[in-house]
């Protein structure tokens, strides 16, 4: 009979996830990961495979937050503009402890190096530009915005904006300026 975990899965996946966060896949040691998780290197291996599969699962989790943190802060009665500046006040907001983003680090780090790694990094970055693109027809179908708006080069453009600012904000305590250039940016919309 197998015995019962006696650890909560989510919050020592979230444990690793914030150590794959500080310090990157590269510089982050097995031990490092047992000593924040607490449980021991086999509870590890038994319940979440290597340190590669546990690193991609702890961007997956890095997704979902960043996902359920945006649709927090997205209501169908906003405007065109408050959705995006929502978009990306949440990641500007996420990245107060200055590790910057986790997706981010991760294509600078592994993309050009781990194929696995550069897959999750490129669905989550389509996932993401999708989502804007849906803002953006949502807002094309209210008439928010014209109608021969090429929306789908404009959610590449944000989108790229976005991977911007979370760079930035990983350089930066100066959330004023973050701001502005948020906004600068959402005047592309019209």
């Amino acid at each position: 009979m197998a015995r019962q975990k006696e650890f909560d899965t989510q919050i020592v996946l979230e444990k690793a996830m914030d150590v794959f966060w500080k310090n990157g896949y590269e510089h982050t040691s097995m031990q490092n990961l047992v000593d924040a998780m607490g449980i021991h290197r086999r509870s590890i291996y038994d319940t979440f495979g290597d340190k590669h599969n546990l690193f991609i699962l702890s961007l997956k989790l890095y997704e979902e937050l960043i996902i359920r943190n945006i649709q927090l802060n997205i209501l169908e009665s906003m405007s065109v503009h408050e959705k995006l500046k929502n978009v990306f006040s949440v990641i500007v907001s996420d990245n107060d402890h200055r590790a910057g983003c986790l997706i981010v680090n991760t294509a600078a780090e592994l993309s050009n190096i781990d194929p696995v790694v550069e897959k999750e990094i490129q669905d989550f970055f389509n996932r993401e530009e999708h989502l804007i693109f849906n803002i953006l027809l949502t807002a094309q179908e209210k008439n928010e915005i014209a109608v021969s708006t090429d929306i789908e080069a404009l959610s590449c453009f944000l989108h790229n904006a976005l991977i911007g600012i979370r760079v930035l904000s990983k350089t930066t305590n100066d959330n004023e300026k973050l701001n502005m250039i948020i906004d600068q940016t959402l005047k592309n919309i019209n």
